[in-house]
């Protein structure tokens, strides 16, 4: 393979060459090259997201492995050291300050005038972060490197020969080095006081112990058996591989799990009882750039809360309805009650779940040319999350497909207690996670073959996550939720996503106690205990991010009711769809900017 650096030198224009030098040595603490500005062009615009995107993967084996590249780096984990971090950061701005300094936004074409400003708003958004870079939560219970590390393994690291099947053992040889990186970075932030609350500890212990005490039954030696098993090479050499594997989780990986279960134990002796950031050093400065982020508007902390106090009062109103259409007697609260206890809400077994949730997703997706001009061309799997991290992970979740067609999405359903997953939620989750929601919208925006690599992989979560909110409701519109119950289900999970806005700026504006969140989903929710405590300590560990699914959702409908008021008969809902979702994620306000271009193309004629 064409060493990275000589490949560049030799095929860009000197300014992006120099670019991407500069990406690749930063780390190294050396200064980059001068930059010389060459003639604006397309071309050479191109050029540069295609420099910044080869030099972004040098720096992350893990992301080739997300894209379904396997080079020599398959067998390596990221270099996860603050010196990683920030040459990861600094090679953004470079290529953001590149780009400004060479190219005339205004006069570029079109789509190159849009991936300019996509690209300069990434960066801003990444700055506006960076000095609370600290502050993320190394270890919890939601993204946590205890379990995602494996995770990744399991769910992402493929192995088709004994090549791959090596790489896989040099993974857990090097998780070993990767973890006790990450406990001393965990070490050193506690001892500063920035460390999750109390009760976050003990579901990172018992992800850790879960991977420590299984014994054979080790998900990631399992995995790695399982995987070595399908392939067509000899006994020898397969149990030579499974010997390999079990050595290095013993030599390496395990030591340092049982490294970071003491330093965790230690952490929780003398972890916060406050829930917020707020008691973080600039907390407030922290939320408001977080809230910025997430939802791409400048909306404050208490403008997202009164926007949930109206939605919930909203759709608890559009709740009564159903109450009054199935003819039960009593309040809201009792109906609630009914919904989150009754045993005719939920399944028995996961395979009822799993098979009414196929049903659902193929039944749908017969529909979807009705609807959508592009579809996606990606297969799709359901599957329960593993059961080493089911007692910690959220309820669904959705994995994007590779771009070479070698995994396909996944919609992940947690089985681990069917008294929290409803019969009632069953279609609008496979809806969000699945289609129209966020297969259909990641398969669309991977197979974007012309826009470059950040455009392709990147995300806004108020674009992903509206989308995935709106998907629960279209199907409204496109006959299903035939079963009152089923659309009680869906006004459900809408009115989780209003209360998430009045949750998450009270825990983390408004210095509200886990225990008063808690109370005030019990009070204006359906949902079983087990989601409502769930929840909130999601919110509690990922501040700002649940605002961004109303948020979003509100403007896509907004935006749709303009386009059908100014297009009259000429509104044609396929091109609406396809004017929100073919120019991959975007900010709301450019979401609106293309909107306003596909209606006046329609107008036009065009």
């Amino acid at each position: 393979m064409l060493d990275l650096k000589t490949h560049i030198a030799r095929t860009l224009p000197i300014s992006v060459a120099a670019l991407a030098l500069a990406g690749c040595v930063t780390s190294a603490g050396t200064e980059p090259p001068p930059v010389e500005v060459s003639e604006p062009t397309p071309v050479a615009l191109d050029a540069l997201f295609a420099a910044y995107d080869q030099a972004s993967l040098e720096m992350s084996p893990i992301s080739k492995a997300y894209r379904g590249i396997r080079d020599e780096d398959y067998g390596r984990w990221d270099d996860v050291s603050d010196d990683a971090e920030r040459a990861r950061y600094e090679l953004l701005q470079d290529a953001a300050r590149s780009m400004q300094e060479q190219f005339d936004a205004a006069a570029l074409p079109e789509q190159d005038n849009l991936s300019y400003r996509l690209f300069d708003a990434l960066a801003e958004r990444r700055a506006s972060l960076w000095p609370y870079r600290e502050y993320d939560y190394i270890f919890d219970q939601m993204r946590g490197a205890q379990s995602q590390l494996p995770a990744f393994l399991i769910n992402i690291h493929r192995v088709s020969d004994a090549e791959q099947a090596q790489a896989y053992v040099s993974r857990i040889q090097g998780m070993g080095p990767v973890v006790d990186t990450l406990t001393a970075q965990s070490r050193e932030r506690a001892d500063r006081g920035i460390m999750p609350p109390d009760w976050v500890y003990p579901r990172v212990i018992s992800d850790i112990e879960n991977l420590l005490n299984a014994g054979e039954d080790n998900a990631v030696l399992e995995d790695f058996a399982d995987k070595v098993d399908a392939l067509e090479i000899n006994q020898e050499t397969k149990e030579g591989l499974k010997g390999e594997a079990v050595l290095a989780w013993a030599g390496s990986a395990q030591p340092a799990y049982q490294r970071l279960l003491a330093e965790m134990q230690r952490q929780q002796e003398i972890a916060p009882t406050d829930d917020g950031i707020w008691r973080l050093p600039d907390g407030d400065k922290y939320y408001a750039a977080l809230l910025a982020n997430y939802t791409t508007t400048d909306l404050t902390a208490d403008q997202i809360h009164q926007i949930g106090l109206e939605q919930v009062e909203r759709i608890q109103g559009e709740m009564r309805a159903i109450m009054e259409q199935v003819g039960f007697e009593g309040d809201l609260q009792d109906f609630f009650e009914f919904t989150r206890t009754d045993d005719r809400f939920f399944y028995d077994t996961r395979e009822a779940y799993l098979a009414d949730a196929q049903a659902k997703i193929d039944a749908i997706e017969q529909r979807l040319p009705e609807y959508f001009g592009v579809l996606p061309t990606d297969p799709m799997v359901i599957k329960p999350v593993e059961a080493f991290r089911e007692q910690s992970a959220g309820k669904a979740f959705y994995q994007r497909p590779a771009p070479d067609g070698s995994r396909p999405g996944t919609y992940y359903v947690n089985l681990y207690n069917l008294k929290d997953m409803s019969k009632n939620e069953l279609e609008a989750l496979a809806y969000h996670e699945a289609l129209p929601g966020h297969h259909l919208q990641l398969s669309i925006q991977t197979q974007l073959g012309d826009l470059p690599a950040f455009r392709r992989f990147g995300g806004v979560t108020a674009y992903s996550e509206g989308w995935g909110l709106y998907s629960e409701e279209l199907p409204k519109e496109m006959g299903f939720y035939t079963d009152p119950y089923s659309d009680f289900g869906r006004l459900g999970m809408e009115l989780w996503r209003a209360a998430r806005l009045v949750v998450d700026t009270g825990l983390h504006h408004k210095r509200w106690s886990r225990e008063e969140a808690i109370e005030y989903l019990q009070q204006n929710t359906p949902n079983p205990q087990g989601d409502i405590v769930k929840a909130i300590e999601r919110y509690i560990v990922y501040p700002g991010q649940a605002t961004a699914y109303m948020i979003g959702k509100l403007k896509i409908m907004e935006l749709r009711e303009m386009a059908r008021a100014e297009l009259g008969e000429d509104f044609d809902i396929r091109g609406f769809h396809d004017a929100i979702l073919t120019s991959g994620p975007v900010p709301l306000s450019i979401m609106e900017e293309n909107v306003m271009a596909w209606v006046e193309g329609v107008q036009s004629g065009g």
